[in-house]
């Protein structure tokens, strides 16, 4: 029984991995019409790496997994916010640049920029998991964690930017169109990395005010999302 209970319990981990693979396959083949799309598998391959990564990284921190599957604690603006980022906006992308290429109604981007577009999501994707690694209280939602000991967190990719977890959804947000191989689907995508950036900027004004010795922060680490530019 001991060793049936372990395997349902890994199979739980995974199965969060495995509905949101499903949810995106079915966007991208059903909107396409065919399975024979091998710009897609890519995109499936590079968010199954992702998805397992940052499983075995929460399966290390069991107070972590706790506070990222509280999804309904956190501020009530956010709710929408993430509703944008998490479901609807990756949706819209999926379908438009699967019908995009279903009746090829743009111009394809061409191998180099694919190329570029994969490593871009693999160094996105690394950073995101560097984040998560370091912060102990990377949340999926937006409060102040004083039942668990917040503090600001400076280490690692906190040395060079303020929310480096955001930079690399934006950055895997942008360069989803392009691995695609679609034009069209930049549209949706660019709205969606819109909505991360005001979600940065609303979480940043709530740490200043919220989270003790953050403004501190914030004059010593001055971006955002990107070096040089916010």
């Amino acid at each position: 029984m001991g060793g049936e209970a372990m395997q349902a319990t890994n199979f739980k981990r995974f199965v969060p991995t495995i509905f949101s693979l499903a949810v995106t396959s079915a966007c991208l083949f059903g909107a396409c019409g065919r399975l024979d799309w091998p710009n897609a598998w890519v995109l499936l391959g590079i968010n199954f790496a992702a998805s397992v990564a940052s499983t075995a990284l929460l399966w290390r921190s069991p107070g972590l997994l706790a506070e990222r599957s509280n999804t309904k604690a956190g501020k009530s603006w956010d709710k929408p916010i993430v509703l944008v980022v998490v479901l609807l906006g990756p949706v819209a992308t999926w379908i438009t640049a699967g019908l995009d290429v279903r009746f090829h109604s743009s111009k394809e981007f061409g191998t180099p920029a694919f190329i570029a577009s994969v490593i871009a999501a693999l160094f996105a994707a690394a950073l995101v998991a560097w984040a998560m690694r370091t912060n102990r209280f990377f949340s999926s939602v937006i409060r102040i964690q004083n039942d668990r000991g917040h503090v600001v967190i400076t280490g690692g990719p906190y040395r060079f930017v303020r929310h480096p977890g955001y930079t690399g959804m934006c950055a895997f947000t942008l360069v989803t169109p392009l691995i695609l191989n679609s034009r069209w689907a930049l549209v949706p995508a660019v709205m969606t990395a819109a909505v991360w950036v005001l979600r940065t900027a609303l979480e940043d004004r709530t740490l200043r005010k919220e989270l003790h010795g953050y403004a501190d922060y914030a004059r010593r680490v001055k971006y955002r999302l990107v070096p040089v530019i916010w």
